[in-house]
């Protein structure tokens, strides 16, 4: 057992996020819970999010980087950690609604939300968290393309997500009928990654842009770091082949 602080104890083992939350005063909150639930959040993992509840007493510890979540809610067990639900509104009101969006579709995507939980996160959110349930799907294969389709959602132009495209294959987005974008994850930042048969991932999407270019399709491919950290070069680019009429036959 460890030793947490007056009259809290916890198992040799737990997640070191959670033994944080528990010596501040409650469960992990937010972008924290959500992670630790196995959803695609955007933000760093250097803070850790607490629900105090309504009526939490905080004990700050050393090099204490939390941030506390005062939202009042069922209180049987102090650290009992929130629904998935409350969690997703905590993640609206503090990190707002992108963030709140890319964390939804990956609930959807892993189907852990029921009609039920839906239900009450529309009635206990506002106008832009239903507007985002309402634009959300459950078939996004990554955060990243959760982030990319919200962030185009503004321009109007249509954008289609996993299509299966001849002599390509399955591709991330097809804007208009010829533009593919394509969202790499952290794996494939490295050259070296291979997959199962020994060909590096790199080398399978060379051959995929290449089958693309063949098909008269034009392919952006970008990366985790881009995506998330050089958004306005992305949307640049994009922007430059729809103005070039490029999507289009």
């Amino acid at each position: 057992m460890l030793w947490l602080r007056r009259g809290v104890y916890a198992a040799s083992g737990a997640c070191g996020y959670v033994l944080d939350a528990a010596r501040h005063g409650g469960p992990l909150a937010c972008v924290s819970a959500a992670r630790h639930l196995g959803l695609w959040v955007i933000e760093p993992e250097s803070e850790v999010h607490v629900w105090m509840r309504g009526t939490g007493h905080r004990h700050p510890h050393p090099s204490c980087l939390c941030m506390e979540h005062w939202d009042d809610g069922a209180r049987a067990d102090p650290f009992a950690p929130p629904s998935l639900p409350r969690v997703l509104r905590q993640i609206l009101g503090c990190r707002g609604v992108e963030s709140f969006f890319v964390a939804l579709e990956s609930a959807l995507r892993q189907r852990r939300l029921t009609k039920a939980a839906l239900a009450w996160l529309r009635s206990q959110t506002n106008d832009a968290g239903r507007d985002a349930i309402a634009f959300a799907r459950s078939n996004s294969d990554s955060g990243l393309e959760s982030l990319l389709r919200w962030r185009l959602r503004r321009y109007g132009f249509s954008v289609r997500t996993q299509v299966e495209i001849a002599g390509v294959g399955r591709v991330d987005f097809l804007v208009g009928e010829r533009l593919l974008l394509e969202v790499d994850g952290r794996a494939n930042h490295d050259e070296s990654a291979l997959q199962p048969d020994g060909t590096s991932l790199r080398h399978k999407d060379l051959v995929r842009d290449a089958n693309a270019a063949a098909w008269d399709y034009v392919t952006l491919r970008f990366d985790y770091a881009m995506v998330v950290h050089d958004w306005d070069l992305v949307e640049r680019a994009i922007l430059a082949q729809i103005a070039a009429s490029r999507h289009l036959r």
